[in-house]
């Protein structure tokens, strides 16, 4: 009889990525989303998954740095107190700083006004055998510019091209700048982390109680928090125009933060063991040049050794 073939890393983590998955095909309609799924775990349970993707993710990025073909663009967009920083800082713990960047976007200075919408993010694109996290991103110029249109009027741009079109553009410039980028070698994961607004409120008076969290509370939250159903129709629509099958979205059940990390940590651990990822063979001069240096030390070390007797 036959031996099954073992399952890929891919398929083991597989229920913790196809549920989120939302690709464009089919309608999408943020509400069906629950923001509490747990995907049948414990707490306890899923920080085994975590630790486990952990060690992969690392495994992975040394082979992303010395092949130095791929790149890997992760995209992390949520309300505010959504676990964007915290989920930075637990699934990719003890990865190699060489190798991955962060660039949390805030409010665009008057040199990034003076460019195109797209041109800060275009620059802080991770390099090949890079990994970049973009805590924020270009989908803010979809988000809080149409939320809030003052911001919009701060983009310098002629008049008579901000027509009521300009949002179905932005999503089709960035649909095409993605699909620019994974021609050319970008992997582009894109996670929306899918907060209750009941989660939001204990998670902000948690960081009105905690010292060690009071400097990110902002008066600015509650205003923003007051505009709830605006960003959760404006998130809906992005989700729904600029998700494909070359950058689809991960719709992540964000209550349970340990469980969003699963679902994060599983879809990047998945994708980088689809890249076949290898380290770089030596060729036959290399080899050679080795046996030499090899012959050289091991002499070296021999006369150590008699000069010691």
């Amino acid at each position: 009889m036959s031996k099954k073939p073992s399952k890929s890393l891919a398929e083991q983590l597989d229920r913790y990525i196809s549920p989120f998955r939302y690709d464009g095909s089919g309608k999408f309609r943020l509400k069906e989303h629950k923001t509490d799924e747990k995907g049948g775990l414990d707490k306890e349970q899923g920080q085994e998954i975590l630790d486990a993707n952990k060690k992969y993710l690392i495994e992975f990025q040394e082979k992303l740095y010395a092949q130095d073909r791929w790149s890997l663009l992760i995209v992390l967009q949520g309300m505010d107190a959504g676990g964007k920083d915290s989920a930075i800082k637990a699934i990719f713990e003890g990865i190699n700083p060489q190798g991955c960047e962060v660039h949390a976007f805030k409010q665009p200075s008057s040199k990034e006004l003076d460019h195109d919408f797209l041109w800060r993010h275009v620059i802080a694109l991770p390099e090949r055998g890079h990994i970049g996290i973009f805590n924020r991103s270009h989908y803010e110029e979809c988000l809080v510019t149409r939320v809030h249109p003052e911001i919009l009027a701060k983009e310098k741009l002629p008049p008579k091209l901000v027509t009521r079109d300009i949002w179905k553009e932005r999503f089709e410039d960035i649909s095409a700048f993605e699909r620019y980028l994974t021609r050319n070698g970008t992997v582009v994961l894109k996670f929306f982390l899918n907060l209750s607004k009941d989660e939001q409120r204990e998670r902000f008076l948690d960081r009105l109680e905690d010292p060690a969290k009071q400097w990110k509370f902002s008066m600015d939250d509650i205003k923003e928090r007051a505009l709830w159903p605006r960003y959760q129709a404006v998130y809906q629509d992005i989700v729904r125009h600029t998700a494909t099958p070359h950058a689809p979205w991960y719709v992540v059940p964000a209550d349970h933060k340990w469980f969003a990390r699963v679902v994060i940590g599983s879809v990047i651990v998945a994708a980088l063991e689809k890249l076949d990822l290898r380290f770089p063979r030596a060729d036959k001069a290399s080899l050679s040049e080795f046996a030499e240096v090899r012959k050289a030390l091991e002499s070296e070390a021999k006369r150590g050794r008699k000069r010691a007797k």
